[in-house]
């Protein structure tokens, strides 16, 4: 197990690190401490090539272009202090109303303009017997992005031996608050390509019915008889003709008492590369890429719909308006915890 540590930049004078962790077996992740972003996973395919199977960029810069934040897609970024929708920015709670950032109109996503995706984290190197990671530590102070609270932050990724990729959340606060961390990493396990023909399992049979917005009714639809019936493995495009923009999908697991569940796995039959999920969460998003957008990276054109699935463990979309969804706040004496894990390996 190998960690290393190297700039990568500045952002507005602030220096800026990119970690790489690998292990014996020879995967590789990068990772940077602003935005928390995961900047590649190298794995093998079937027959031992290399390649990286997340979407991002080998430069600081490219993540700061204007072209790139204007159609912002959140590459491989910690994204908080809520993830997804909360409806018009607005959510009240203990009697108080909250007006959050509309930063994706008329609602509020991802955090707002500047969410953890786009805060520089302090980071600290762990390198244990047969785990090496990085703890990215934060304080989201009250009134951040409309958010009450003091908020603390940390997020521990790690590597494991057996091609384990850990990510653990953990927060504290000092009144009570909305909290949905999650992470964005968009997979293709082709390295290459579009990821239509990726095949996919999801252990949900309901999903959040939503509005034209995406923002949740309240009601729960069955995927029985649909096209975003995954509990049996099926490839993403089989019923892409029935949808408009692909999908854009919160699965429910079923799992309110945070239990460590296998959420589901993608793979990828043409390189054998496999990918599962296991979570402590109660959803997850399932995210084909309609509007990843097309773009210029060292006068090459990368990217593009479809280009990757992002599979965001989570909690529901607009949880603080719901009585009847899974609970999201988070009160003082409180401590805040789950865990996500991609295992890789080659089928």
């Amino acid at each position: 197990m190998q960690i290393f540590k190297k700039n990568f930049g500045k952002v507005n004078g602030t220096d800026v690190q990119l970690f790489t962790l690998q292990n014996d077996k020879g995967l590789v992740i990068k990772l940077t401490n602003y935005g928390g972003i995961v900047t590649s996973i190298k794995t093998p395919d079937n027959k031992g090539k290399y390649q990286n199977v997340v979407l991002g960029f080998d430069k600081l810069e490219d993540y700061l272009s204007k072209a790139y934040l204007e159609s912002y897609p959140c590459f491989g970024a910690l994204i908080g202090r809520y993830g997804n929708r909360i409806a018009k920015g607005k959510f009240s709670l203990d009697g108080n109303d909250y007006e959050l950032e509309i930063n994706h109109p008329p609602n509020h996503l991802h955090g707002g303009f500047k969410g953890f995706d786009k805060t520089i984290w302090n980071a600290k190197i762990i390198d244990n017997e047969g785990i090496v990671g990085v703890s990215l530590t934060y304080l989201s102070k009250d009134g951040e992005g409309g958010y009450p609270g003091n908020l603390k932050v940390k997020v521990v990724y790690s590597l494991t031996e057996n091609n384990k990729f850990i990510i653990e959340y953990f927060a504290e606060t000092d009144k009570a608050t909305p909290i949905n961390l999650t992470h964005h990493s968009y997979f293709n396990l082709s390295g290459e390509r579009i990821v239509l023909d990726h095949q996919l399992q999801l252990n949900s049979g309901d999903i959040n019915e939503v509005d034209a917005e995406l923002i949740p009714t309240g009601k729960m639809l069955t995927v029985e008889n649909t096209p975003f019936d995954f509990r049996k493995i099926k490839a993403l495009k089989k019923d892409f003709d029935q949808l408009e923009n692909g999908y854009d999908n919160n699965y429910t697991l079923n799992n309110e008492e945070g239990n460590f569940i296998k959420a589901g796995e993608l793979y990828h039959n043409d390189t054998g590369r496999l990918m599962e999920i296991f979570t402590t969460e109660v959803g997850i998003q399932l995210y084909t890429g309609k509007f990843i957008p097309t773009l210029t990276v060292d006068n090459k054109q990368r990217f593009g719909a479809f280009s990757g699935v992002a599979l965001e463990t989570q909690h529901y979309p607009d949880s603080p308006n719901h009585t009847g969804f899974p609970n999201t706040i988070l009160r003082p004496g409180e401590k805040y915890y789950h865990k996500t894990v991609y295992k890789f390996s080659v089928r």
